[in-house]
């Protein structure tokens, strides 16, 4: 018996021999991420522009931008949840996708290698945008993962490297499902494996192999992985014993201690240089506004002050998030009346200096709504008890549905103004 020559060379259909490879399965899993990667991209745009990045100089990760930041508006600070929502959402699904962009990256990978190159000029747009694609969403997912897992080995910032690999990965995803969609509901509606047009021929093998499972035997499997990817990732979100069940997320088994501060921190103290002798006694807040001089202010001096409380989570980039803790601390309006402005007149901008030595956000900037936001505040006290180090002492910001970066802790100094 004459055995079957084996075929080495990728360009050859023969060379891919996968039975489960066909129009059909590339148009499920392409209809699934039509879904999700547009929800990605939408909740992607809106956690940029959670940064205010028009605050310049410094919540603007990306200074040339362009006509890329078209949809930029100032973030609102209702309700207090919507930062949290929306990077849960982004993370988790963002997560949960990755057996489904790998399933369909495979399943059209023979259309990368087929020649002649472009057969028409719709072919040739065609295969453009997937070389676009692939390369965009796997630099875009991995990307995204380094950052969720706190591994900066980016060849530059995070920020713009993410933000405009986005678009261009989403261009191209919007290229090829203008392309591609028209095909793929014709083949899902139609329930057939191969077009009577041939041209989806190069996903289905000519010489293919004995199946040893199903087309939705395959599904099942993506779908099992996905899910379990979601049930060790969306625990991140909740505090209790569900956190403890994300055991991808870089804080998922982390034990952040029991008692009013026993809440999840992203970098301690000790991670930011800072040493107790800088939050001690001689620890001062400076505040500056448009009467050009100084005030300092003691802890104690603060603590003298009209305090305030609201109930408000932490929510971060990364993905994790805390349920509401019960804040208490000055106004940070009542501070920008104290440095010589009227918040109910014209709220002003503020820039926040932390007494951190190294790492990104050391200044952060908040805009005048955030400012006059009545939760909005300078927290000295959380569940009833001074912060601890880890969570900002002697003092903190924290802003309703704002980015858990812009929450600066140890803060050293404020300076009211206009920033835009």
């Amino acid at each position: 018996m004459r055995e079957t020559p084996q075929i080495t060379n990728p360009t050859q259909p023969e060379f891919w021999r996968s039975p489960l490879r066909g129009p059909w399965l590339t148009s499920v899993l392409g209809i699934v991420l039509l879904v999700g990667l547009t929800l990605l991209f939408v909740t992607g745009l809106l956690s940029y522009a959670a940064y205010n990045p028009n605050l310049a100089p410094v919540n603007d990760k990306t200074p040339d931008k362009g006509l890329l930041g078209f949809y930029l508006f100032d973030w609102p600070t209702d309700p207090h949840w919507l930062y949290r929502l929306n990077q849960g959402l982004h993370v988790t699904v963002g997560i949960a996708l990755i057996p489904v962009l790998l399933a369909k990256l495979w399943s059209v990978v023979p259309k990368l290698f087929t020649l002649p190159p472009a057969r028409s000029v719709g072919h040739a747009l065609e295969r453009i945008s997937l070389l676009l694609l692939v390369g965009g969403a796997l630099f875009v997912f991995l990307t995204g993962v380094l950052n969720i897992q706190l591994e900066y080995v980016f060849p530059g910032s995070f920020y713009p490297l993410h933000f405009y690999g986005s678009w261009v990965f989403f261009a191209a995803f919007v290229a090829h499902v203008g392309l591609r969609l028209p095909k793929a509901l014709r083949v899902l509606r139609d329930r057939r494996s191969r077009n009577d047009d041939g041209e989806d021929e190069e996903l289905v093998s000519p010489r293919p192999a004995e199946p040893s499972i199903s087309r939705r035997g395959a599904l099942g499997m993506v779908g099992g992985g996905s899910l379990l990817l979601l049930a060790t990732t969306a625990g991140q979100n909740f505090d209790g014993p569900l956190r403890h069940t994300a055991l991808l997320a870089p804080h998922g088994g982390d034990e952040p201690g029991s008692g009013p501060n026993g809440f999840q921190v992203n970098k301690t103290a000790a991670m930011r240089g800072i040493r107790p002798a800088d939050t001690g006694e001689a620890w001062r807040l400076t505040l500056s506004g448009p009467r050009g001089d100084d005030i300092r202010l003691s802890r104690d001096d603060l603590l003298d002050l009209s305090l305030h409380s609201a109930a408000l989570p932490i929510a971060c980039v990364e993905g994790w998030s805390t349920s509401d803790q019960w804040w208490r601390g000055v106004r940070l309006r009542d501070l920008a009346a104290l440095a010589g402005f009227d918040p109910d007149r014209a709220a002003p901008d503020v820039l926040v200096e932390s007494l951190q030595l190294r790492g990104a956000f050391r200044r952060a900037a908040l805009r005048d709504n955030q400012v006059r936001d009545a939760r909005s505040l300078l927290a000295l006290q959380v569940n009833g008890e001074d912060l601890s180090p880890d969570h900002g002492y002697p003092a903190r910001i924290i802003v309703p549905a704002a980015p858990g970066v812009l929450n600066t802790k140890w803060v050293s100094r404020l300076s009211f103004g206009e920033l835009r």
